[in-house]
């Protein structure tokens, strides 16, 4: 056997671990869903392709409508996984936006970028960025997808995500607002248990991101150096953020910068749950202190 094949080169742990002939693998198994019916809650989804150039896909989820002319609003989510793992079509993610969906009367799109490292950053930040452009094709009721065109509310559009997708989410928010995107309103940005840096240097996305330093003057990680961040769009943000998450004073250091561009007043609200940590309501969304969270994530696409 090829010694190379044997080698570590990057141990990334939970996460990946990649050998000298540059196969990677992957530390933890991310079971997949197939789309269908949910009989339990009457929620439909199915796949689609958003950029057949580089087979971009996402899922879309839509929950059951009594009236045919009702348009409710949609949440653009991005999964989490450290960028190197996860997917739109695992089991988690159906299961947390299927009852999302149900209870929020939404529609939802969870987007499928391409992974790191076979597809290093920046390439999912692009992806999820493309996929807000193909959404807000639908402006006009003749998009490609027919359930964008017939009952989701491009007035009415969040982005959101957790860990990684959070990261992402904040990413597409700022793109959306510098370049003005003509086709739909952002009316807010859901960032739970988000993934930002820190003064030492992350080498993991260092590696999953050759350009970037991996440190907090990079503004992916750090909201705070960004000069554009005055300039993200939607009318307010939810940061929610758990007391035993590692990740969870960057959370807040994110919620404070946001006060500090002036989206205070309720524009900016913090949520945080006790004794949980890191995405916890994402491997039990059924769990006790997972309620609150879903039930705040709901009220704040909800609220007018």
């Amino acid at each position: 056997m090829d010694s190379s094949s044997e080698e570590i080169t990057h141990n990334f742990p939970p996460f990946i671990k990649v050998y000298k002939d540059g196969h990677v693998e992957r530390c933890q198994i991310w079971e997949s869903a197939e789309a269908g019916h949910d009989p339990i809650t009457g929620v439909q989804s199915k796949d689609v392709v958003i950029v057949p150039e580089s087979g971009l896909k996402a899922r879309i989820f839509i929950p059951k409508i009594d009236s045919g002319g009702q348009k409710l609003p949609l949440l653009i989510h991005y999964h989490g996984g450290g960028f190197c793992l996860g997917s739109a079509f695992g089991v988690r993610t159906k299961n947390f936006l299927t009852l999302l969906v149900s209870k929020a009367k939404i529609i939802a799109i969870s987007i499928d970028y391409r992974l790191a490292p076979e597809h290093p950053l920046p390439i999912a930040y692009e992806d999820s960025w493309a996929a807000l452009q193909w959404v807000a094709t639908h402006c006009n009721g003749l998009g490609p997808e027919p359930w964008i065109n017939d009952h989701a509310d491009l007035g009415r559009v969040f982005l959101g995500g957790e860990s990684a997708g959070a990261n992402i989410a904040h990413y597409v928010a700022v793109q959306a607002g510098v370049t003005q995107l003509v086709g739909l309103k952002v009316e807010g940005v859901l960032i739970v248990h988000p993934f930002f840096g820190g003064k030492e240097p992350d080498e993991m996305y260092k590696f999953l991101c050759p350009t970037s330093s991996g440190c907090d003057d990079d503004p992916k990680l750090n909201p705070a150096v960004d000069p554009n961040l005055n300039r993200i769009a939607g009318e307010r943000t939810l940061v929610c953020v758990a007391e035993k998450d590692w990740l969870r004073d960057r959370g807040v250091a994110y919620y404070e910068s946001l006060g500090k561009i002036g989206l205070a007043g309720g524009k900016v609200e913090l949520f945080e749950t006790m004794e949980e940590g890191h995405c916890f309501h994402m491997f039990n969304p059924n769990s006790e202190k997972a309620e609150p969270l879903i039930m705040k994530m709901i009220h704040f696409i909800n609220q007018n």
